[in-house]
Formats: structure tokens, C-alpha cells, sequence
């Protein structure tokens, strides 16, 4: 059974696997929250990131934790323009997520699904809504 949701409400957070994993992490600041990701050993640790507080300021950011580690997966985001969809995909060097609350996504209601498949990578899907021009929220930033 998954733990009780967890708020967050802080600037930073490093998620650790028997702390946040399983369990919903509610991110709830508006000036943004930067999470990091614990080191990838594929062991299977499951994180799940919902957006509670649309970003108006900064950003909400996932990384991962060294400069090995990378993110493999999707982005789909709702336009808001018309009743179609973008799906933005990672690169080979993607290590992390940024969500601006418009047009890299960020929007109450968003959700992140990351997991530790192996050793160094991250499996991750990101399900939400954007605005404007639509853009990929995945960048290579982790050195």
C-alpha cells in the first residue's frame, strides 16, 4: 500500500528511496522546488511528483545526482491552445526536468513518475499541461 502523500513546501528536497519512494510528493510552492534524485543503482526506487501549487516564480526541477546518471522516457503536455497534445522525448544526455508553470509545464495537476531501472538511469514520464509555445522540460545540466 503507498504511503501517505507527502507536502512539500520547501525550496529543496534530495528524495530518499525509504522516505518519499511509493508515496505521492505533493509539491506545493509556487516559487518553485528543486528536486534531486538519489544515485541510480537499479533497485527499482519509484518516485511519483504531483504539481499541488501552479509555479508563477523559478522553476520545479528534478535532477539527478552525479554526472553519470541520466533520465530515459516521455513528456506529454496538453496544449492549451487546441485539443491536441505535444509529447516531447529525452535526449541520450537528458538529466533533468524543468517546469516553468507555462510553457515546460509546472501547472497544478501535473505529474512526474520517475524510477530506478538501472544503474545509471532513470525511467520517467511526465503527464500535464503547458502553455504558449510548448517546449520539452528535459535538458542535460548535471555535470
Amino acid at each position: 500500500m503507498p504511503f501517505q502523500p507527502i507536502n512539500i513546501t520547501a525550496a529543496t528536497l534530495s528524495l530518499v528511496a525509504s522516505s518519499h519512494g511509493e508515496a505521492t510528493i505533493t509539491a506545493n510552492r509556487a516559487a518553485g522546488i528543486t528536486f534531486t534524485l538519489p544515485a541510480s543503482e537499479g533497485k527499482g526506487a519509484y518516485f511519483r511528483i504531483v504539481v499541488g501549487t501552479t509555479i508563477t516564480s523559478n522553476s520545479l526541477i528534478v535532477k539527478v545526482a552525479n554526472a553519470t546518471d541520466v533520465m530515459t522516457g516521455t513528456a506529454i503536455f496538453g496544449q492549451d491552445a487546441a485539443d491536441t497534445a505535444n509529447l516531447f522525448e529525452t535526449a541520450s544526455t537528458s538529466d533533468t526536468i524543468t517546469m516553468n508553470g507555462s510553457t515546460t509545464g509546472g501547472i497544478k495537476g501535473d505529474i512526474i513518475e520517475l524510477e530506478d531501472i538501472s544503474s545509471g538511469l532513470w525511467s520517467v514520464k511526465v503527464l500535464g499541461s503547458a502553455t504558449g509555445t510548448e517546449a520539452t522540460p528535459f535538458s542535460a545540466t548535471v555535470s
